[in-house]
């Protein structure tokens, strides 16, 4: 809970305006008002296989792609990488402080589906390799705490602090 709200409420605030809201995750696990639920096919394998999930359920296009565990993602954030998109690009990611291209929080083109594919029938489980390098764009000076993972209570405490300062 997040100023008493759960986690994957904040991260759905941050892609309302999205047209289509997909919810990968094991089916009726969690559900959310205007989302529709996708089967996680390959349950326990990690963010690769969301993201293999998500691009085959979407239409042909973009995918605003995150976990449950960025509860700072914001409205703006998605708009910033949004506007970043360029020609041929497959995939915009932010950077964090210290300058290093963050996979979940970003945006995925679905015509990545086969290479994503291909990663995991082959053992590969890391999100970074989704898209090519040559072919993602790299975006500076997001929020920090846009990307301030909560997976400890001692990482949501420190997130509190900063949304929230004085409290």
């Amino acid at each position: 809970m997040l100023d008493g709200s759960p986690l994957l409420q904040h991260v759905a605030a941050s892609l309302e305006p999205c047209p289509q809201r997909l919810l990968v995750a094991p089916p009726g696990r969690y559900t959310l008002d205007g989302w529709a639920p996708v089967a996680d096919t390959r349950p326990g394998e990690g963010p690769l296989a969301g993201l293999e999930a998500a691009l085959r359920a979407a239409p042909d296009g973009w995918v605003a792609f995150t976990g449950v565990d960025l509860p700072g993602l914001t409205r703006a954030y998605w708009t910033t990488l949004a506007q970043a998109r360029l020609p041929g690009a497959l995939s915009v990611q932010a950077l964090d402080a210290t300058g290093r291209p963050q996979p979940l929080g970003a945006l995925y083109h679905t015509s990545l589906l086969p290479r994503v594919r291909a990663l995991l029938d082959s053992g590969e489980r890391r999100l970074r390799l989704a898209a090519p390098e040559d072919a993602t764009v790299m975006v500076a000076g997001v929020d920090p705490a846009a990307l301030r993972n909560v997976n400890t209570p001692t990482d949501l405490d420190a997130l509190t602090h900063i949304l929230n300062p004085g409290q």
